[in-house]
C-alpha cells in the first residue's frame, strides 16, 4: 500500500507539491489568524502587568480606564491610601491620539503615529516597568518615555497637543488592549492633554460665562471668577491605580472603595474579563468565523485535488482489482496521499506562519498548542475529504481494465 501511494506521488509530484504548497498557504492564513486571536489576548494581559496594578479605581458606573471612559478627581487618590490594606496608589491617565514628530522647519510633514498616551507619576504605579535604552523621566514636563514599535529615537522630540517631548528612554511591550504601543509622559502634562480646552475654546467659554446674568448678580461674588479659573484648570485623572499589602487580599480593599466612595474597584481577575471576555468579544467572533471558513475552503481544496487525482487514475484501480487488491488496500493508498498533502501543506503553512508574523503591524502569537492542534484537525479534515474520492474509487468496475 505504502509502495502504491509513493509511485504514485512522485509520477505527479509536480502537481501533488504545487497543491500543498498553495493549501499551506491557506493553513499559514489559518495560523495567523488564530495568531491575531493569541496576540489581542496577550496584549490586554501585557497592559495589566506594565500597569502594576492589583486594584483599578474608576469612576462609578462604568468599566473604565480601558474598555470606557473614565473621570475622577485626582484629590480622590489621597481618600484611597488612607484605606487599611493599601500599600501604593497613584493617579494615571490614558489618552489614545495620533502622535507627531516634533514640529520642524526642514519637514512639511511629520510622521504620526496611533499610541496610547500614559500620564503618570514618577516612582509609582503606572510607571514602565523597564527599559531597553535610555532612561526614565527625571523632570516634571516635556520628556517621554515610548514603546520601540513607535518608531521614534532617544533624542527625537514627539508632539503631543501643543507641546514638543523629548524621548529620553524606549521601553518594550508596552501596548494597549488594542496594540497601540504606549507613550508615558508626566501626568500634569497628560492631564493638560486630555482634559485642558485649547485657547480658543476657553475664551469663548469665559465670554459665554461672562454674557450670562446669573452669573453676574451682586449676592454672588467671585463666582464668575471661580468658574473662569474652572475652565483653565483641569484636575481630572482617569483611573487610580492601588498595589495592595503583601496577604492582603484585592477585593477586601475594593469592597470599602464601592460601598462608602461611591466609585468602582476592579481586581485583577475583573479587569482581565472586561478586557477579554467583553472587549474583544467581537474580534474573537469574527476570527472564529474566518477560522470556518478557512477549515471549509481547505477540505474543499483537497477533496478535489484527490478526487482529481483518483479520476485520472480509473484504468489502473481497475488493474489492481481485476488481480485481486483488496478495497481496505485502494482506500489507504488514497487516505495516505491525502494525509500527505496535508502534511506538505501544514509545513509550508507553519514556516509561511513564522515567518510573515512578525511583519503584521499587531503582535501575531503563535503558540505550540495551536500548531498541534492544527495540525490534527489539518489531518482530520483531510482524511474526510479523502472520503469522496475512496467512495469514486469503490465503485470502479474491474471490467475497465479489459475494456479500455
Amino acid at each position: 500500500m505504502i509502495s502504491l501511494a509513493g509511485r504514485d506521488i512522485l509520477h505527479s509530484w509536480g502537481k501533488f507539491v504545487l497543491t500543498g504548497g498553495g493549501l499551506g498557504l491557506l493553513i499559514g492564513v489559518t495560523l495567523t489568524m488564530a495568531g491575531v486571536y493569541r496576540g489581542m489576548v496577550d496584549d490586554a494581559r501585557a497592559l495589566l502587568d506594565n500597569s502594576g496594578a492589583d486594584l483599578w479605581v474608576v469612576q462609578q458606573g462604568t468599566q473604565g480606564p480601558y474598555a470606557e471612559s473614565s473621570s475622577l478627581r485626582d484629590d480622590v487618590v489621597r481618600s484611597v491610601l488612607g484605606l487599611p490594606g493599601v500599600a501604593r496608589a497613584a493617579n494615571v491617565t490614558y489618552l489614545t491620539m495620533q502622535v507627531r514628530e516634533g514640529a520642524s522647519p526642514m519637514r512639511v510633514e511629520a510622521r504620526e503615529v496611533r499610541a496610547m498616551i500614559v500620564g503618570f507619576e514618577p516612582g509609582q504605579p503606572g510607571e514602565p516597568g523597564y527599559l531597553v535604552a535610555g532612561r526614565h523621566i527625571t523632570r516634571g514636563h516635556y520628556e517621554a518615555v515610548v514603546d520601540v514599535r513607535t518608531g521614534y529615537k532617544l533624542g527625537q522630540l514627539i508632539r503631543i497637543r501643543r507641546h514638543d517631548y523629548m524621548v529620553v528612554g524606549l521601553t518594550q511591550r508596552m501596548v494597549s488592549s488594542g496594540g497601540d504601543p504606549m507613550v508615558f509622559i508626566p501626568l500634569k502634562d497628560a492631564q493638560e492633554a486630555q482634559f485642558l480646552k485649547d485657547n480658543d475654546a476657553i475664551l469663548n467659554d469665559r465670554a459665554r460665562t461672562a454674557a450670562n446674568p446669573a452669573l453676574n448678580r451682586p449676592g454672588v461674588p467671585g463666582l464668575l471668577e471661580a468658574i473662569q479659573a474652572s475652565q483653565v484648570a483641569n484636575r481630572n485623572v482617569n483611573t487610580v491605580l492601588v498595589q495592595v499589602q503583601p496577604g492582603v487580599s484585592a477585593q477586601t480593599v475594593a469592597e470599602p472603595i464601592r460601598r462608602w466612595k461611591h466609585l468602582e474597584a476592579y481586581t485583577r481577575v475583573q479587569m482581565e474579563e472586561i478586557l477579554v471576555a467583553k472587549l474583544i468579544a467581537t474580534s474573537a467572533k469574527q476570527i472564529g468565523m474566518f477560522l470556518v471558513i478557512l477549515a471549509i475552503v481547505s477540505a474543499a481544496i483537497v477533496a478535489f485535488i484527490i478526487y482529481t487525482m483518483t479520476l485520472g487514475k480509473i484504468r489502473e484501480i481497475a488493474v489492481l482489482k481485476l488481480i485481486g487488491t483488496r478495497n481496505r488496500t485502494i482506500a489507504g493508498m488514497i487516505l495516505q496521499q491525502a494525509l500527505g498533502l496535508g502534511l506538505i501543506g501544514f509545513v509550508v503553512g507553519k514556516v509561511s506562519a513564522t515567518f510573515w508574523a512578525p511583519i503584521f503591524p499587531k503582535y501575531v502569537l503563535l503558540e505550540v498548542n495551536d500548531a498541534l492542534l492544527g495540525f490534527g484537525a489539518v489531518m482530520v479534515i483531510c482524511a474526510l475529504a479523502s472520503t469522496l474520492a475512496i467512495r469514486a474509487a469503490l465503485k470502479v468496475d474491474p471490467a475497465a481494465a479489459i475494456g479500455g
